[in-house]
């Protein structure tokens, strides 16, 4: 599935801002699954940069994000389609 958001300086603002309040925390700051409440979850967040998941289409993050996976429901229930594709134009 291709991001329907359009890469720009608003929405690239927009998508970090977000990846900051609400992802850092649990990915890092590289995306790495290092963030300082990491260890705090059950499921273990991943690592966002490896090569294999950077070659995938913004579909699939978006579709662990938009509620498959349980560690992202309530950023699911916060967060407007538009808002997700957002913060994977920076990832």
């Amino acid at each position: 599935m291709k991001n329907p958001v359009l890469a720009n300086a608003e929405s690239m603002k927009t998508g970090k801002d977000l990846w900051m309040r609400n992802y850092q925390s649990c990915q890092g700051k590289s995306g790495h699954g290092d963030g300082t409440k990491a260890a705090q979850l059950k499921t273990e967040p991943g690592n966002l940069s490896l090569p294999e998941d950077q070659k995938q289409s913004d579909g699939y993050p978006f579709y662990k994000i938009s509620g498959v996976e349980k560690i992202y429901q309530v950023l699911r229930k916060k967060f407007r389609t538009q808002k997700i594709f957002g913060v994977l134009l920076i990832t």
